[in-house]
């Protein structure tokens, strides 16, 4: 029997959140979503991730929006 976990982060990486949402939003618009200065200036994945590794505030803002965008998203036909 394989345990299916209910964690909706289970498996995913910090780099597929942050990639996932620059994709969707956009820099800007994530920075007006997520008040986070190293979305404002001079954005970049690597820099996020440094911050966000280093910030559990601001990681939890971004895996929540993460996980809201993947329960409005809808699979593609």
């Amino acid at each position: 029997m394989t345990a299916t976990s209910n964690d909706p982060l289970h498996g995913v990486t910090l780099q597929h959140v942050l990639t996932t949402l620059v994709e969707h939003y956009e820099w800007e618009s994530l920075a007006e979503r997520i008040d986070i200065r190293c979305f404002k200036s001079d954005p970049s994945i690597k820099s996020s991730l440094t911050f966000l590794r280093k910030t559990p505030w601001a990681r939890e803002k971004v895996e929540g929006l993460y996980v809201k965008l993947m329960r409005t998203k809808r699979p593609l036909d």
